[in-house]
């Protein structure tokens, strides 16, 4: 065949591939629109603090386990959680023990399903060089910033009391981590008690006076915990059933070989990218808290958590934190999707 003769076929081969390629883009548009109408993405509020489950959260494992579409939300403060779960603009968040308890004793409709972690070293009261401080009575007189009614600031409060330290004696402060970090940049605070990534930036400059660990010693011990819209859980079951059984499968890998796992520069990476904390901290971070396997969350939950969130509380009410107290917090704590 002459190519004269051949040029109408490639033409006309070139023009029927593009239909072709375009036909099958089509279809593969509208499946993608039909799938993400029938599959609307769950929104989940998630904060910076160190724990294993970051590591499935950045490789995908909740979406690919649930088979779900998941968007994740960052936030700074459980009390703004707290708010966006209120307004139903998030299903399901990550906050800490301090601020459930405000919202369970203001009847928010929300309940615990899983505890992240129980917090040690990646929560602490640091205080800066340039202060002065050397022993907590030389706290008084001096500022201190925390994010009000948030785990560290049941910490601080309690750590005030342990060492018979008035709050008034002591001038607290409301921020955010973030404004945290501003603050002691331009030297306008003594002391923090926060976590990650502030945490870190702050320690470069001063040095821990106690953590959430020691204050938990003296009993007064904060959680990190996984809560859910009632709502959304009644509808959703099999969705948090999945979310649970990835978040205990990282957590049974890190309680293994925790050293493994802090090794695992992978890992490592992994947080920090999600955290915004220095990847060099992160392993003493989270050596420093105390991960529940799956026994133990049923234990947990089951058993002295809703007391303690009772205490939680009433310490807030008598700070003037939260108007009233309800008699009991079970109602609030659930261990159905902790059952296979």
């Amino acid at each position: 065949m002459g190519l004269k003769n051949r040029k109408p076929l490639i033409v006309t081969t070139i023009v029927l591939v593009a239909i072709v390629v375009f036909i099958i883009y089509q279809n593969q548009k509208d499946a993608t629109s039909v799938q993400s109408k029938n599959n609307k993405s769950v929104v989940i509020a998630y904060q910076t603090g160190i724990d294993p489950t970051k590591v499935a959260q950045a490789n995908g494992d909740y979406e690919r386990d649930s088979q779900q579409s998941i968007q994740w939300r960052k936030f700074d403060a459980g009390s703004d959680v707290v708010n966006a779960l209120a307004s139903g603009d998030v299903v399901i968040g990550n906050i800490g023990s301090s601020p459930f308890a405000a919202a369970a004793s203001r009847d928010l409709p929300i309940e615990v399903f899983l505890v992240t972690s129980k917090l040690g070293g990646s929560e602490a009261l640091v205080v800066s060089h340039k202060s002065g401080i050397k022993t907590p009575q030389d706290l008084v007189g001096k500022t201190i910033a925390v994010p009000f009614v948030s785990t560290t600031h049941y910490s601080l409060l309690s750590a005030l009391e342990h060492w018979d330290i008035a709050d008034n004696q002591v001038k607290i402060i409301n921020l955010r981590p973030p404004e945290i970090t501003a603050a002691w940049e331009r030297g306008d605070i003594d002391a923090a008690y926060v976590w990650e990534p502030a945490l870190s930036k702050i320690k470069a400059s001063g040095q821990v006076l106690t953590d959430s660990k020691q204050v938990g010693e003296w009993g007064a011990p904060t959680y990190d915990l996984w809560v859910v819209r009632k709502d959304f859980a009644d509808k959703n079951p099999e969705f948090l059933k999945a979310f649970v059984k990835t978040s205990l499968k990282q957590i049974e890998a890190y309680n293994q070989d925790p050293k493994a796992f802090e090794q695992n520069t992978d890992n490592i990476q992994k947080i920090a990218q999600l955290t915004g904390s220095d990847s060099k901290d992160i392993p003493l971070l989270l050596s420093g808290n105390i991960y529940l396997a799956g026994k133990q969350q049923q234990a947990t939950l089951a058993g002295e958590f809703a007391k303690n969130i009772f205490d939680t509380a009433t310490f807030l009410k008598s700070q003037g934190k939260v108007d009233q107290v309800k008699p009991d917090y079970k109602a609030t704590v659930t261990t159905q999707f902790l059952q296979p």
